[in-house]
């Protein structure tokens, strides 16, 4: 384990900005985005995810998983659904992290050839950047000249900023209300300084570590991966259990009706100053071994460091207590989210 509560000044600033009502600025142009069109574009794509296509219906977004036929992680997306080519043609953005990407391009791709299928990666050839906190809403109105405020949770809207094809999704990373917006290259960077010049604070990429931890947000990578089991990984919204068959539903399916999971992803606040490192075992108190930690930081919300990480089933009850890592310090396991911020009001 490794002392904890050290906060640089830049990170609280921005942390501060995202949790205390005002707003900051997260970059995430590095995540995958992949648009995705066609007659058949629905049909493909729901063979395929884990969440019902037929039920996205246009400016909305949603999340899905893509699991392999033993119904494991291969990636996680968040699958926005745009104004319509035509009454035929549905238009769709597929994001996803940037680890992913290929895995996901490589999984679609092989139906273009198969049908009125079109992929296209515009990773390279767009930016994506997220201002996230309670006053996020009001200060990219002012700019974008749009009324984001109205967007419902899941609410996508199209737009121009600077004459460049802009999309404006409401989303939140960190508990807190939040917008990301994807453009070009060039109008991203100038519309993120604008909202700074107004008053929004930078997000440093370890303080959004922090945020996003706080809000219960796994990434792949880190707190989940192909070794993974769907159901295992907190994505209950990302499924579906009433679509049609898709890849590994079969092994998703009888998890739910027939049983459960052997262990799930869940969260713990722990004693002491010391954050456990990733990988960390997690023991009962009886010393059994029944899980590991994932990630890790220091909340300043709660003053404590808190983790996300795997713990056997029998042991998921929030207020049990267990010990993580060598020294075996004491933790307890807590429902998530960590911090309900404004995105819960």
């Amino acid at each position: 384990m490794t002392p904890s509560n050290v906060i640089k000044i830049d990170q609280l600033v921005g942390y501060s900005a995202v949790r205390d009502g005002a707003a900051g600025v997260v970059q995430l142009s590095g995540r995958g985005r992949i648009r995705v069109g066609g007659s058949e574009a629905v049909q493909f794509l729901n063979g395929l995810i884990t969440n019902d296509m037929k039920t996205l219906i246009e400016h909305r977004w949603m999340l899905a998983a893509f699991p392999n036929v033993q119904g494991r992680l291969v990636a996680a997306v968040r699958v926005i659904r745009l104004a319509d080519e035509s009454e035929k043609n549905p238009s769709f953005l597929l994001d996803t992290e940037s680890v992913t990407r290929q895995t996901v391009l490589k999984t679609i791709e092989r139906f273009t050839m198969a049908g009125d299928f079109r992929v296209t990666d515009v990773t390279a050839s767009s930016a994506m950047f997220s201002v996230q906190g309670a006053a996020s809403g009001r200060m990219l109105s002012e700019l974008v000249s749009a009324a984001i405020n109205d967007l419902p949770r899941d609410g996508v809207l199209e737009t121009t900023f600077q004459e460049a094809p802009t999309i404006i999704v409401r989303a939140s990373h960190t508990a807190e209300d939040g917008f990301d917006v994807i453009t070009t290259v060039e109008q991203a960077q100038e519309l993120s300084q604008q909202l700074i010049a107004a008053g929004a604070e930078v997000v440093s990429e370890e303080t959004f570590d922090t945020l996003r931890i706080e809000a219960g947000v796994a990434r792949f990578g880190l707190d989940m991966d192909e070794n993974n089991v769907v159901s295992e990984t907190n994505l209950d919204d990302a499924v579906s259990f009433t679509k049609g068959c898709y890849i590994g539903q079969e092994i998703i399916a009888r998890i739910k009706y027939r049983g459960h999971v052997a262990k799930k992803l869940t969260g713990f606040v722990l004693n002491g100053e010391a954050l456990p490192q990733a990988g960390a075992t997690i023991k009962s108190v009886e010393g059994k071994d029944v899980g590991r930690i994932t990630s890790a930081t220091f909340s300043p919300s709660l003053h404590k460091p808190v983790a996300l990480g795997y713990v056997r089933y029998e042991f998921l009850t929030a207020g049990t207590q267990v010990m993580v890592g060598d020294d075996g310090a004491g933790a307890t396991l807590t429902e998530l989210p960590f911090v309900r911020g404004s995105w819960y009001e």
